[in-house]
């Protein structure tokens, strides 16, 4: 599936057809339908594999928690939290975007019609608008002008309803103890009990919890 040879040319892009997409999904079917399972796709293109893993975890959710409005969204919100892409493209990285929106809409629509709420909408905008990274995983920087380094934002529930921010450098997340030489080696590899080295990477910024409904660009970090 090519968009156009012009692009296969350029950039290699070929994008995988949803049967290989399910097929392949199919083998780790158990962290699909974990609702906080973090996937990345580092060349995610349009967002095949993304939407239907995004589209799984919103299967379980709304099994779950259909009954209570609130719960759904708390839920659905980390379920799309989870999920986070990188394509060297700008129209790729706005098309997954876009379509991962889309699938968040279609469910909670469906199950709520009027009573959805355009703050959770504006919710899940935010998110993807920091989860979906318009960059080059190969330099682990964004692309265009004023290039930075790709930074992600962990996203994670506490006490109920509000939702904790940490940002964390991509180039951070891919070091470990093997590499020798972290800039953190003298107090983020640590020993487990079973022996074996165990990287803990350090936020670059970190938020206070807000409520889920109330996430965007106004939030304030502490650097650290």
């Amino acid at each position: 599936m090519i968009k156009s040879k012009q692009r296969v040319a350029d950039h290699g892009e070929v994008l995988t057809p949803p049967h290989i997409v399910e097929a392949m999904l199919d083998l780790v079917q158990q962290e699909t339908e974990r609702i906080d399972s973090r996937f990345l796709e580092p060349a995610c293109g349009t967002g095949n594999f993304l939407v239907e893993v995004l589209r799984r975890k919103l299967q379980v959710v709304k099994k779950r928690y259909a009954r209570s409005q609130l719960d759904y969204e708390r839920y659905a919100v980390l379920a799309v939290s989870s999920i986070y892409g990188i394509d060297i493209l700008p129209d790729n990285a706005e098309e997954c975007r876009q379509r991962l929106y889309q699938m968040f809409d279609e469910f909670y629509t469906d199950l709520f019609g009027a009573k959805a709420k355009t703050a959770c909408r504006a919710a899940v905008r935010y998110i993807l608008s920091r989860n979906i990274v318009h960059g080059d995983a190969l330099t682990l920087q964004t692309v265009g002008a004023g290039s930075q380094p790709i930074v992600f934002s962990e996203w994670s529930l506490v006490n109920g309803s509000l939702l904790k921010r940490r940002d964390f450098a991509f180039h951070e997340l891919l070091r470990g103890p093997e590499t020798g030489n972290s800039l953190f080696e003298t107090h983020q590899t640590l020993i487990s009990d079973k022996g074996e080295g165990v990287f803990i990477p350090e936020p670059v910024e970190e938020y206070p919890p807000v409520h889920f409904l109330r996430l965007g660009p106004r939030m304030t970090g502490s650097r650290r």
